[in-house]
């Protein structure tokens, strides 16, 4: 009776385990998807460069998809035991590529950076590691940003109010973003980083239920590309 006992006790113990393991890799009240615009990044730090696979495309491209609380927290590095594993992610590869290049200096393939957000946010989650790039690859297509902006007359080498950007944003995705700045060293505020807010499911953009902090002047630029330095491997 006692053997049983035990036995019984242990279950529940394990089963316990997992149900709070569970829980706390689903303990989350929404998503930022985070992209950025390279020309900004560039001068937003001392040096960039491009990835060993190639000049990234003149598009907005991936900076991450983070799980947030409605306090405006949010979880980092659930499971650091847990590594990503190229194999994983072989058949997106190329899109990541693509849509998700590392910018960092020295140049890499992009598996440091990638790691980088799947061991910080992606272990948060209850996505496995597939998923949770597949995710982020087809939100950024799901709001294709560049396009939405071009429809709105908002193009690459010009200055725009941050409120006429956020609009065209809104009309094209469905729901107002969150617009982050760098300033240049002209002292100009560029256009960063746009933040989209997406449900647990990864899957439906959403109004944000609260934004990060900082603020942009009244008219920013959207710098081109043509005006980014090209010395050797960097912009």
């Amino acid at each position: 009776m006692m053997r049983v006992k035990s036995s019984v006790l242990i279950n529940l113990f394990v089963l316990q385990c997992l149900l709070i393991l569970g829980s706390s890799l689903q303990d989350f009240d929404f998503f930022y998807f985070v992209q950025q615009w390279p020309p900004s990044y560039c001068d937003s730090r001392h040096s960039c460069c491009y990835p060993t696979t190639g000049k990234p495309n003149e598009d907005f491209t991936i900076h991450g998809l983070w799980p947030n609380y409605n306090d405006g927290k949010w979880p980092s590095n659930c499971d650091q035991q847990t590594s990503l594993h190229k194999s994983e992610i072989s058949d997106l590869m190329s899109k990541m590529q693509k849509d998700w290049p590392t910018l960092a200096c020295p140049s890499g393939d992009g598996m440091k950076f990638w790691g980088h957000e799947w061991g910080k946010h992606g272990t948060c989650t209850s996505l496995d590691q597939h998923s949770y790039f597949q995710a982020a690859l087809q939100l950024k297509n799901n709001s294709n940003l560049l396009q939405v902006l071009g429809n709105a007359g908002i193009r690459p080498g010009n200055f725009y109010s941050v409120e006429r950007i956020k609009q065209a944003i809104e009309e094209g995705v469905g729901h107002a973003p969150f617009i982050d700045c760098n300033v240049d060293a002209s002292g100009n505020h560029q256009l960063f980083q746009v933040y989209l807010c997406v449900d647990t499911s990864s899957t439906k953009f959403i109004k944000c239920p609260v934004l990060p902090h900082g603020r942009c002047g009244s008219r920013i630029e959207f710098p081109s590309f043509s005006n980014v330095s090209e010395s050797h491997d960097e912009f």
